[in-house]
């Protein structure tokens, strides 16, 4: 059944074994899914612009070069609110996130304002994963959780949908995250402009085809992001 006025904003990065699977599964779900490729030399940019032409709920946002997770997101959120989508979603293009979750990550925001699918709720699960990955993942959002002050248990989660009025009232222009900092700034901005932020049980899966987008300078900007955003809020400023 279509999901009126939703859009799923997915970044790529050399995606391209996962982009035609995904799009095609997430067309099941009734939504509306813009790429946005950051010039990827696999062609996952070129195969998004021809699958588009196939696929009449599939658009295409090319960006000149890879910045990161955050920018992409911020430069797809602008394009959704400016084709008047109501709800827009954030996921990978790896499987990770299950393409047959989006609806209910839909459906909660017809109670609540921004949805996360979340890992560390009860119902939540996390698959594929050693105790060591485990252990990192759940620290970080641990980490956030308490120097934020914040009841949300999945913060670094990537798998999100907001309505419209929050895209609209956090300050896009003034985040900055590059890497899953991101999510937790998002969330964090959300809850300070007293939005409801809901939880949805998923269950989370490692990738099966590509590369992995972590890196130490991902890990190093959530490490002093987190500090940077509650110092910014005690001022005032957030």
């Amino acid at each position: 059944m279509p999901i009126p006025d939703a859009t799923v904003c997915l970044p790529t990065y050399n995606e391209r074994e996962n982009l035609e699977p995904m799009l095609r599964a997430l067309g099941e779900q009734g939504v509306r899914v813009l790429v946005v490729d950051d010039n990827s030399p696999d062609g996952t940019g070129r195969l998004a612009d021809r699958l588009a032409q196939e696929l009449d709920y599939v658009d295409v946002l090319h960006r000149p070069q890879k910045e990161g997770l955050g920018p992409a997101y911020i430069a797809g959120f602008r394009q959704a609110l400016a084709d008047g989508a109501e709800r827009i979603l954030e996921m990978d293009c790896d499987f990770s996130h299950d393409p047959k979750d989006v609806p209910r990550l839909v459906a909660a925001t017809n109670d609540a304002d921004l949805a996360l699918g979340s890992r560390y709720v009860e119902g939540g699960q996390v698959a594929d994963w050693g105790p060591v990955r485990r252990a990192i993942s759940a620290a970080g959002s641990l980490y956030a959780r308490v120097l934020l002050s914040l009841p949300t248990r999945d913060l670094t989660g990537g798998f999100k949908c907001y309505r419209r009025k929050v895209l609209e009232t956090i300050d896009l222009d003034a985040i900055d995250s590059k890497g899953y900092a991101f999510q937790i700034e998002t969330t964090y901005r959300a809850l300070r402009a007293d939005f409801r932020v809901v939880e949805v049980p998923i269950r989370f899966v490692d990738r099966e085809a590509g590369g992995s987008k972590m890196s130490s300078a991902i890990v190093a900007e959530a490490i002093w992001k987190v500090p940077a955003l509650r110092w910014a809020a005690l001022r005032g400023k957030l």
